[in-house]
């Protein structure tokens, strides 16, 4: 294989991300673009060189000369439009969440095992070069046991409307949306502890608070004010087997005098902040030291790490690399986040015992 070619099926606002990553890519050949919506679909593909339009996934996955897959829609398909592309013979890149049950992710794991096909999973801020720098410190030990993390996105006007609130379709709201990521991060960088129990909290006060006047903020393609039934807030403790345990707090709105974007992991020799910007703690001859890393940016560069992802994809796709981020994490992730929304629903710490909610 000394071409790689791709198709994307979604061409919302994130396939921009990945398009303009395989654009850039010295062994990836665009060939196809699938969306419900034919326009967008062309947009994209007169933007990006892209010969071939589809408005259904599965003619873009019968075409044999497809070797891979980027999955840019909403959340609701990702497991089925995965599962068709394995079986499909595609490998496959799915944007997170993985799907929106556990079930759905075993479903995903199930057909990576039996095709043998590849699944990356698309938690981008683990290809980040701040978080390839940090777990190179953990790996060396210069953490020690990293026994606590936090993370937080608190947005105090930021529902972007359209799908992301629409819970048919993404699952959920913030959590589903920004937590997936602070969790993904904080426990990739604690080691992927084995997860114990969780207990969570959901709050739907504010709505969508679309009336608030003078500030502007993201909005989907397809923003609807009146479609709004996910969590305004969630917050969360996830406690694992080794007696490490991680807090998070997500919001797309909150009467918070600011937004604001915080990850710091804890260990018995050092720790380190991700969010808002990158610096290590340590201790040398009795004294703590803050070490602020000498590289081109100390902040998340979105583009840059989806750039990091998709390089890493391809290498994958080529045999050169093992996935970072592969579907056995993503179903992980899953069972944490499936746990969240259980335990806010009964008001109950949710066991996690081999896997299952108990």
């Amino acid at each position: 294989m000394t071409t790689l070619k791709v198709g994307v099926i979604g061409a919302g606002s994130i396939s921009s991300t990945h398009l303009q990553a395989y654009s850039i890519h010295p062994e990836v050949e665009l060939a196809a673009i699938a969306d419900l919506n034919e326009g967008r679909a062309q947009e994209k593909a007169e933007r990006f060189g892209i010969p071939r339009i589809y408005t259904d996934y599965r003619q873009l996955l019968a075409d044999p000369a497809i070797d891979a897959v980027s999955i840019c829609t909403w959340n609701n398909t990702h497991a089925e439009i995965a599962v068709a592309a394995l079986e499909a013979g595609k490998h496959v890149l799915c944007e997170k969440p993985l799907s929106q049950t556990v079930e759905q992710a075993q479903q995903v794991e199930a057909a990576v095992k039996r095709t043998g096909k590849l699944l990356l999973v698309g938690f981008v801020r683990r290809y980040s070069d701040q978080v390839k720098l940090l777990n190179k410190y953990r790996e060396a030990g210069a953490f020690g046991d990293i026994y606590y993390a936090k993370a937080s996105i608190i947005r105090r006007l930021g529902n972007p409307g359209g799908w992301f609130s629409d819970k048919e379709r993404s699952g959920g709201g913030p959590l589903i949306d920004l937590g997936v990521h602070m969790i993904d991060v904080c426990w990739y960088l604690m080691g992927k502890p084995k997860v114990k129990s969780v207990s969570g909290n959901t709050y739907r006060q504010l709505g969508n608070r679309s009336h608030v006047e003078g500030l502007s903020f993201y909005q989907a393609a397809d923003y609807d004010a009146d479609k709004n039934d996910v969590e305004d807030l969630a917050n969360a403790l996830i406690r694992f087997e080794n007696g490490a345990s991680l807090y998070v707090d997500v919001s797309f709105t909150l009467h918070a005098s600011k937004d604001e974007s915080s990850a710091k992991i804890f260990g018995t020799k050092g720790g380190a902040e991700l969010e808002p910007e990158l610096v290590i703690v340590s201790e040398q001859f009795n004294t703590i030291v803050n070490i602020e890393p000498q590289i081109d940016h100390l902040t998340f560069q979105f583009q840059s790490a989806f750039n990091n992802e998709i390089a890493h994809f391809v290498a994958c796709c080529k045999g050169e690399a093992v996935p970072v981020s592969p579907v056995e994490d993503g179903l992980e992730l899953m069972r944490i986040l499936n746990a969240v929304y259980q335990s806010a629903a009964e008001g109950r710490e949710i066991v996690l015992s081999d896997g299952e909610e108990g």
